[in-house]
């Protein structure tokens, strides 16, 4: 699909304005995507709190950031483990407390491909328990610190939604029956879209002002599979990295930092680069497949997910 949205070269930085006072919360932040969205965030004047796993790593990230931008450079770091309800409780709680302003709420953090069944300490699938399930609970308590500024909730997706069962499997959502380390990361991401495409929903309805916008970076060269896939996958993507399918990190952030700044972008839409198989090239509007927007299975997996987190929406 050729996006000409944003010319033949698709979105850049180039587009970014000065973004001195707005802030950023970003999840997953010291590495990878999240890392090179919170540069460009910094490099335009904005402030970058970001949600982590890993204090030490976030500390050395902040570090290299400093190193950068100078020691004054606003960028801070709350402890949160996306897998835990209770630390992503924890860590909305001490947002709310701390930061007076949020312009976007980036869920840019995820596990992937991780190779034998696990469970949270919730009991749910790990990687379900970690995308979608973490993000719910925590966009649901910062919804109203981000409408208050007008702001939005981006959700970075992956193209991999494609590749499963494309419906949400409600009888199994555990995947005891056939787990899968690709099926089930992909059954994971296609969760969190449908959960925007019906948080959208929500928020009009209610005539709330938030914007939510679906995005994913691509075949880019990040930690995410060294970080939870198995040892084959590690080297399956590691041969790829090194060939034209494959990306730069700092490119895989274009979708999430055009999805958080710039304006005229449409709801029901899927971002992300538009090149060849939509893994790399220009950034703009990609393809999105209509299963993603099945409303009936939208409102069951919203219903499942509150009484799964116990957490209510107030929307």
């Amino acid at each position: 699909m050729t996006d000409t949205q944003f010319g033949p070269n698709g979105w850049t930085p180039d587009r970014l304005g000065s973004l001195t006072g707005k802030t950023y919360v970003i999840t997953g932040a010291n590495s990878g995507t999240g890392f090179e969205a919170t540069r460009m965030f910094l490099s335009k004047g904005a402030k970058v709190v970001m949600l982590n796993r890993n204090p030490d790593k976030s500390a050395a990230a902040i570090a290299k950031l400093q190193q950068e931008f100078g020691a004054d450079v606003d960028v801070s770091f709350v402890k949160m483990d996306l897998s835990v309800l209770q630390s992503v409780r924890d860590a909305a709680d001490e947002v709310l407390q701390t930061v007076p302003q949020i312009d976007a709420l980036i869920c840019n953090a995820a596990i992937a491909q991780v190779p034998k069944q696990k469970f949270t300490i919730d009991g749910f699938e790990s990687q379900l328990g970690t995308n979608h399930y973490g993000h719910f609970v925590l966009c649901g308590m910062l919804l109203e610190r981000v409408e208050a500024s007008q702001g939005r909730i981006v959700v970075v997706a992956s193209l991999g939604y494609k590749m499963g069962l494309q419906t949400i499997q409600f009888d199994d959502m555990n995947w005891n029956q056939s787990y899968h380390p690709n099926h089930t990361y992909c059954h994971s991401k296609l969760a969190q879209m449908m959960f925007a495409y019906e948080l959208q929903d929500r928020l009009q309805a209610a005539q709330r002002h938030v914007d939510v916008f679906v995005c994913h970076p691509g075949s880019s060269a990040t930690s995410l599979i060294q970080t939870s896939g198995s040892f084959m996958m590690r080297v399956i993507f590691g041969l790829m990295a090194a060939s034209p399918l494959v990306q730069s990190a700092q490119k895989g952030a274009y979708p999430e930092v055009m999805c958080a700044t710039e304006d005229g972008l449409k709801p029901k839409a899927l971002y992300g680069p538009t090149g060849r198989m939509e893994w790399v090239g220009p950034v703009g509007e990609g393809t999105l497949e209509p299963y993603a927007l099945d409303k009936p299975v939208l409102e069951q997996l919203w219903a499942v997910s509150e009484q799964q987190t116990g957490f209510a929406w107030a929307v």
